[in-house]
């Protein structure tokens, strides 16, 4: 199997950043950054797509730094633009890409790194993906920082009576099998966890929602037509009244009065 990490576009990656950085968890980074041996370091990130984590934990973390950024979409690593990031001393931080695939990903992928991270990534993994992942953290022992993994809760108010099944739907749409692959969707956490729990490892967990208003109508306006879209590709049966219930949301975003709350969690694992 030759599975792509990344699964994202980039103008996308580029709308949800602001609402990503406000959710994740600014205490399991701290805990993650405490967890470091003192620099230089090597840090892998899974997925890295335009880099939104390396940015966004970086100046979080000591130096000097060097990245590894693993992504199976060479186009996407096309985006990246890292010139400006720096560490806690405010040092440019040195980055390498790679091209990769999660099937071809062996145990020794993380030798020598001093920890790992990801994010918006797990819940597109299938269990044997994860068991891989989890599987070289523990072969190198180092500490992995996992980010922004959909749980499948979603709330938006005002509420609709159309809510509660297209969310089912949209659901099932994350754990579908697609082209032999069935993803891990909104069980991805609880999977993830349970690997490094059984590995004898730490495993501390945090809520980290994206919450959704007027301030982030094009992202909003963009996720709402996917996550009703990927819905009704799961249950087209839902597709008869899709269009009216976008009507009245796209209606209420306009209005300024549409708001959404998408819960993720972010999991921080480390060795005994």
């Amino acid at each position: 199997m030759s599975t792509a990490i990344s699964t994202a576009t980039a103008p996308w990656l580029a709308l949800r950043a602001p609402a990503d950085a406000a959710a994740r968890s600014v205490e399991l980074a701290a805990a993650f950054a405490a967890l470091l041996p003192s620099g230089p370091v090597e840090l892998h990130d899974v997925g890295a797509g335009t880099g939104g984590m390396t940015r966004w934990l970086a100046p979080r973390l000591g130096g000097p730094q060097r990245w590894v950024l693993h992504d199976g979409d060479v186009g996407i690593l096309e985006h990246l633009d890292l010139r400006s990031v720096v560490d806690d001393a405010g040092r440019p931080v040195s980055v390498r890409t790679v091209v990769g695939h999660l099937g071809e990903f062996g145990p020794e992928g993380f030798r020598g790194a001093a920890g790992v991270t990801a994010s918006a990534l797990l819940d597109v993994l299938t269990r044997g993906e994860a068991e891989r992942l989890v599987a070289a953290c523990i072969d190198a022992r180092v500490p992995a920082l996992l980010a922004l993994s959909v749980t499948g809760e979603v709330v938006l108010g005002p509420p609709d009576a159309a809510d509660a099944a297209l969310g089912e739907a949209f659901n099932d749409h994350q754990r579908r099998d697609a082209d032999g692959r069935r993803m891990l969707g909104p069980d991805a956490v609880t999977v993830l966890a349970a690997l490094f729990a059984d590995a004898g490892w730490h495993v501390r967990r945090e809520c980290t929602p994206w919450r959704l208003g007027p301030a982030d109508a094009a992202m909003l306006g963009e996720w709402l037509d996917g996550w009703v879209g990927a819905a009704v590709e799961q249950r087209p049966e839902l597709g008869v009244d899709a269009g009216a219930y976008l009507d009245r949301r796209r209606a209420q975003l306009a209005d300024g009065a549409l708001h959404v709350i998408v819960h993720h969690e972010d999991v921080l694992a480390w060795p005994r």
